[in-house]
């Protein structure tokens, strides 16, 4: 089933909103881990209303209302959110005070902006939107199944307008949690060299929205046409499933223009992602993009965007990769993996 992009929206931790340069001016962060740049919200939400929501909150309602804005739809026929880790700074915030207070006289509030779904319940409220709504937490596949559920809907009912994204945040209590584990780089002074080093990646964030249609129209941004996950395979298992996946969908390892890596910069986690690339397109150029947004369960939907950003500019940024020589931009295939366990296939052409 081939979807049709619409409109998109981006908040990440480049300038990737209110700009059509295409990440000519890459920025670039110290230490170990990758903020968003976040716009002024009372563009696109009411100021009344802006001192009650979250950070993650602001940020998911602003890119869907980009989405919707360049997509020139101004009520959505269902809206399908994807996020690994939901609101977490009203997590926090709630568990710290039910800690505090030895759970007594606690603030319900913090408890029901907690939720996973309190992101694409909120864009419903704001757009008076009471058709399907549904949100995706599973890890790493968080995005992948938000966008699977989308191709189910458009397949059954093509000429509706979906909105679906994927939104994930960072907060001071989840960072130092993490950071326990040993997975993020613990000195480093320029993020955009992330594959110059063999260990430990950066901590990320973003929100990215589209708006989906089962039918194609003159604007289409471009068309996503495959999409498959992968679960802690051997590199054999990732090798055959690379293969049988371009071969469902019709197209050769020759006919892929460009090859969009999920790599993290970590060696380990790295590994079978690297050799695929280096085994199966061996002459085909292969970008990267988490030294832009950095490490996180929906970063897809960061390297989704920029897939179709490049196909409808035709342009591939030197920042992606610069094996690039300018021949035109047909398929992508977007390859991520989230340390070395989640790994997911998404193909995307142009319109």
């Amino acid at each position: 089933m081939t979807i049709y992009i619409k409109g998109m929206g981006n908040i990440s931790p480049q300038r990737t909103w209110g700009s059509d340069d295409l990440l000519s001016s890459p920025l670039s962060y110290a230490g170990d881990k990758l903020s968003c740049v976040e716009p002024d919200y009372a563009s696109f939400i009411d100021a009344k209303q802006i001192r009650r929501m979250s950070r993650v909150i602001k940020m998911g309602i602003a890119s869907a209302a980009m989405a919707m804005k360049e997509a020139s739809v101004p009520m959505p026929d269902g809206i399908i959110t994807a996020t690994g880790y939901g609101c977490l700074e009203d997590t926090g915030v709630f568990l710290s005070k039910m800690v505090g207070n030895r759970e007594e006289a606690l603030n319900p509030t913090p408890f029901i902006q907690s939720t996973h779904n309190t992101i694409g319940s909120q864009i419903a409220l704001l757009l008076q939107c009471q058709a399907y709504n549904q949100t995706y937490t599973h890890n790493a596949f968080s995005f992948e199944n938000a966008l699977l559920d989308a191709m189910l809907q458009l397949s059954e009912a093509p000429r509706r307008s979906l909105l679906a994204g994927g939104i994930d945040e960072i907060t001071g209590q989840s960072h130092e949690i993490q950071s326990r584990f040993g997975i993020f780089r613990k000195q480093s002074n320029n993020s955009l060299q992330l594959f110059s080093e063999r260990s430990g990646t950066f901590h990320g964030e973003g929100s990215a929205f589209f708006v989906l249609s089962g039918t194609p129209g003159e604007n289409d941004i471009a068309s996503v046409n495959a999409l498959t996950s992968v679960y802690k395979p051997s590199y054999a298992e990732l090798t055959e499933a690379v293969r049988n996946f371009l071969s469902q969908a019709g197209v050769t390892l020759t006919d892929v223009d460009l090859v969009l890596s999920g790599k993290s910069g970590d060696a380990l986690s790295d590994g079978h992602i690297n050799r695929v690339c280096g085994d199966l397109f061996t002459t085909t150029p292969v970008g990267a993009f988490k030294h832009l947004c950095g490490e996180y369960p929906v970063a897809s939907a960061f390297g989704c965007w920029l897939a179709a950003r490049m196909l409808k500019a035709q342009r591939v940024p030197e920042i992606v990769t610069p094996q690039y020589e300018g021949q035109q931009l047909k398929n992508i295939l977007l390859i991520n993996q989230y340390f070395g366990t989640h790994y997911s296939l998404i193909l995307l052409k142009a319109c």
